[in-house]
Formats: structure tokens, C-alpha cells, sequence
């Protein structure tokens, strides 16, 4: 069992990018072990980036972090962009070493018809500069998002179920290669 660190990039409690991620962790529970981790820390500082003054949400996000064997990233597109709370995750994270070699996935999502593939590759852009593993050739970019879920929170849309499908036994494969 994989024990993956979600980071979803919306801090609203009935996001799309949530339900993507609840998707994800319940549909795949035999493959993951998935958590889906508090990022609402406060702005990254320098000043704050030590042992002795690190707030306490961010020391516990970074143990979380060390913990992981892989992570998941779902953003939804901000202003043609990532969101600004998963950035600020990122720049925590990055600080330490917690995302070395580390097996990711990205996953975008919007209303719009493009799937968030402007967020996605903002996202791709900063996770490129680190030093993870981020599964090639296998976008998850959600397109009208706001259709794609029932009332329920399931995601209804049977061809993007059999692609995230896909993609996670493709992550697996990719995982026990790279680790």
C-alpha cells in the first residue's frame, strides 16, 4: 500500500478539486493509503523556517510530508495559474527535504472547457524545479468540473473514471520503478 500525501489547492469545503481528491482516495483505497492534508498554513517566511519558530501547523503539515512515499497535487486554476495556498504549501515544503525522489501526481480541474490546463502547468512549472518524480504523460485536467458530480460528491462522468483509472495503475507501475 502506497501512503500518499494529498494537497489540494482550494480551502473551500465543497470544492471540485476536493471532490477529485475524495474521488481519487476512496475509489482507489486498495492501491493508496491517501490522506488528504491540511494546507491552509500560514505565509511561507524565512524568518519562521526553523525548528524553533516554525508555527506549529506547518511543522505537523512537514511531518506529514516525511511520512508520505508519494504525493498527489490537484489544483484548481486561479487567474490562469495555480492557487495561491498550494503554492505557499509547495514553498514550505520545498524548504526541507521531504519531496527528494518522491513519486507525484498532478491533477487540475476547472469549470472551464480547458480542464485547468493553464493551473496544471503553472503547477508542472514549480514542481519541475524540485527535486520529485512527477508521473510523465499523464494528465488528469477535469473539464467542466462542476458537472462531473452528483449530488453525492461521485464523479458521474464514466470515460474521465476509466482514465483516472488508468492513470492510477499507472502511477503504481511508475512508483515501483522509481522507488
Amino acid at each position: 500500500m502506497i501512503k500518499v500525501a494529498m494537497l489540494v489547492g482550494s480551502l473551500r469545503k465543497d470544492s471540485s478539486s476536493l471532490k477529485l481528491g475524495k474521488y481519487i482516495q476512496n475509489a482507489h483505497r486498495d492501491k493508496f493509503d491517501i490522506e488528504i492534508v491540511d494546507i491552509n498554513l500560514p505565509h511561507y517566511n524565512g524568518d519562521f523556517d526553523t525548528p524553533d519558530t516554525r508555527p506549529e501547523a506547518v511543522t505537523e503539515f512537514l511531518e506529514t510530508m516525511k511520512n508520505a512515499d508519494a504525493v498527489f497535487f490537484i489544483t484548481p486554476e486561479y487567474n490562469n495559474s495555480t492557487s495561491g495556498v498550494l503554492k505557499n504549501a509547495i514553498d514550505w515544503a520545498s524548504r526541507s527535504p521531504y519531496l527528494a525522489n518522491k513519486p507525484g501526481l498532478i491533477a487540475a480541474q476547472s469549470m472551464g472547457m480547458t480542464g485547468g490546463a493553464r493551473g496544471f502547468l503553472s503547477l508542472h512549472s514549480i514542481l519541475n524545479r524540485l527535486p520529485m518524480r512527477i508521473l510523465p504523460g499523464n494528465d488528469i485536467l477535469l473539464a467542466a468540473s462542476h458537472t462531473k458530480f452528483d449530488e453525492n460528491g461521485n464523479l458521474n462522468d464514466e470515460g474521465t473514471v476509466k482514465f483516472i483509472n488508468m492513470v492510477m495503475d499507472n502511477f503504481v507501475d511508475y512508483y515501483n520503478k522509481v522507488k
